[in-house]
């Protein structure tokens, strides 16, 4: 090998396959910790919002409390809040709550 040779092998910082091996390890790294945990979130909020049923008392996204009186099949949901029938859409269900009466 002469030295210009031996100066760009040198240069280069190591063998070819590292850098595809690092890219690949921090794009598993970021899909495990970030990317995976939203879906399983999303999935686990569908599941929620397919399983409400009349008399759930629920929170939604505004933070409103109230009882689900009854669920459209246009994806709407009637909630009743203090004696008051409000028509919110499903996904502004974000949980059960403890609160409504």
């Amino acid at each position: 090998m002469s030295n210009v040779q031996l100066i760009l092998l040198q240069a280069q910082g190591g063998p070819a396959w590292v850098t595809p091996v690092m890219i690949a390890l921090m794009l598993g790294v970021f899909y495990f910790f970030m990317i995976r945990p939203q879906q399983k979130k999303a999935k686990e909020q569908e599941a929620f919002r397919s399983s409400l049923k009349p008399g759930d008392s629920v929170q939604t996204i505004g933070g409103l409390h109230g009882k689900v009186a009854s669920i459209e099949s246009d994806g709407t949901v009637i909630l009743l809040v203090d004696r008051i029938r409000m028509k919110f859409e499903k996904t502004a269900i974000q949980g059960l709550s403890t609160k409504a009466e």
